[in-house]
């Protein structure tokens, strides 16, 4: 956005004012001159048609014509002269001996037509009079004339003189100036004041709507208001809401569809893989079972001692037995697809944190120290309870292989959209040549250590499972101190907008 929607109006209105001043100030220079002289000759016309009506043949003129014309003589400054056919006066504007004669005598070169100044503009011309714009060499002024005839055989003649209408329009066109100049200071401060009130609801909305295109439906309209704007703004926030929702929805049946079209094609291969490795992994537990208990029929040792040493033995292996078949059966529902993936947003820093209370006791029993650091808060999209169980067993396999300075480090960490978490623990690191097939069922790195911690290389299976459900990124690492496993999440989404 080169020039923002408040800046454009306020120029707009800016530049448009600044016309408007400019245009009263070139009108006021070129045109008034002409209105005023416009409007003198009109006073002169009317002025002429008072006294013609007003007049006799003797001279005399009826009192309320003799009202109104003093009026408008008064109001605009006409002197004037009336003699009979002989020039003799018979009425006049009280003016010096001197320049009354002159007076009379351009009124009688006029008629006579011997004092006609070819430099005069003619204005006007009747039969009854003419109307023209002269230049007094002798007062250094132009006027307005007006001589000729009244109906009742006088001859007359009327001045007006134009001295001051120059200097009136330069000190006009000064004073306009100056009020150019502080009537657009302050119609800017005024124009950008109420453009801001106008342009921030919007600046806004469009804020909002970047976010919600960037899949964050956590945005709300807050500036309120009643107008189209404020309905606008409720709008946004109830479209908000109801994307959320179907978002929602369609990243749940987006999974369920990636799933399905994997399921009919993987199916056949995880049953005999599974029953390949169900059967190897519980031929020797079973073995130890049978084993121990045809013992304990044949009274091998009859001895109290022996006997539960026997007993202790088949209760531990069926115990393995009972904890590897739950997690099977967990693994075989996630693999064979049988439970929904429920997207939804949650803050995951919470999850971790209890997970790390949970286990506490066991940290401090085996003197582990648990640490966590990264994000506050960290909302995500993902199943919340499938989540807890790729931590648990994390956080379990951590707890198994941890060495050296007993350290457990869980980390979160923010990369744009996504979200990363780690388990990291001091130890031994996997060897390159394994590291791919740790996430096979069954898998085991160190069988000697896996079988004396009783694991059954069947977690790190869910793991993928579960993350390949949610279609996204999971993996390990070998750190100079230790291994780290981490995975991946969608953000859920980023901080709310301030006002």
């Amino acid at each position: 956005m080169k020039i923002s929607m408040r800046k454009q109006l306020a120029l707009i209105f800016t530049g448009l004012m600044a016309a408007v001043l400019l245009t009263c100030m070139l009108a006021n220079l070129f045109l008034q001159e002409d209105f005023y002289y416009i409007r003198k000759t009109e006073a002169l016309e009317e002025a002429y048609e008072i006294l013609n009506a007003g007049i006799d043949e003797t001279g005399q003129v009826a009192d309320d014509k003799m009202t109104a014309f003093n009026s408008l003589r008064l109001s605009n400054n006409i002197i004037f002269v009336i003699t009979n056919r002989i020039f003799e006066k018979v009425m006049w504007t009280e003016m010096n001996a001197s320049d009354l004669r002159i007076f009379v005598g351009r009124l009688n070169g006029y008629i006579l037509g011997i004092d006609i100044d070819q430099k005069a503009s003619l204005l006007e011309q009747t039969d009854s009079y003419v109307i023209r714009k002269k230049y007094d060499n002798a007062m250094g002024t132009d006027y307005l004339e007006m001589w000729g005839t009244l109906d009742a055989g006088f001859y007359f003649m009327m001045r007006i003189a134009m001295a001051g209408i120059r200097d009136s329009v330069g000190i006009t066109n000064e004073f306009i100036q100056y009020v150019c100049i502080i009537g657009i200071l302050v119609s800017t401060v005024i124009i950008l004041w109420v453009t801001g009130r106008v342009t921030k609801p919007i600046h806004e909305l469009t804020e909002l709507s970047k976010r919600m295109a960037d899949l964050d439906f956590n945005v709300r309209y807050t500036s309120g208001g009643k107008n189209e704007i404020g309905q606008l703004g409720e709008h946004f926030n109830q479209m908000s809401e109801k994307l959320e929702q179907a978002y929602s929805q369609l990243m749940t049946a987006n999974n369920e569809l990636q799933r399905d079209i994997e399921k009919k094609t993987k199916i056949d291969e995880m049953r005999r893989e599974f029953l390949s490795n169900v059967s190897h992994e519980l031929k020797t537990p079973i073995a130890l079972v049978q084993g121990y208990a045809e013992g304990l029929k044949e009274c091998i040792n009859d001895d109290p001692e022996s006997r539960d040493f026997y007993c202790d033995v088949i209760m531990d292996e069926a115990g393995k037995m009972n904890q590897l078949v739950k997690k099977l059966l967990t693994l075989n529902q996630l693999e064979e697809g049988n439970e929904q993936v429920e997207m939804e947003r949650f803050d995951i820093v919470p999850l971790i944190r209890n997970k790390i209370q949970s286990v506490s006791i066991l940290a401090q029993q085996k003197e582990v120290r648990i640490l966590y650091s990264g994000e506050d808060t960290l909302p995500v999209w993902g199943d919340e309870f499938k989540v807890e169980e790729v931590l648990t067993n994390y956080l379990s396999n951590a707890m198994n292989h941890v060495e050296g300075e007993c350290r457990i480090e869980v980390r979160t960490a923010r990369m744009e959209n996504r979200a990363r978490i780690s388990v990291f623990n001091t130890g031994k690191p996997i060897p390159e040549e394994d590291v791919p097939q740790i996430w096979d069922k069954f898998y085991k790195v160190d069988k000697a250590r896996t079988r004396e911690y009783g694991g059954s290389g069947i977690g790190l299976s869910i793991v993928r499972a579960i993350m390949e459900s949610f279609h996204q990124k999971y993996g390990v690492k070998n750190c100079d101190d230790g291994v780290e496993f981490w995975f991946e999440l969608e953000c859920g989404n980023v901080p709310e907008l301030k006002n």
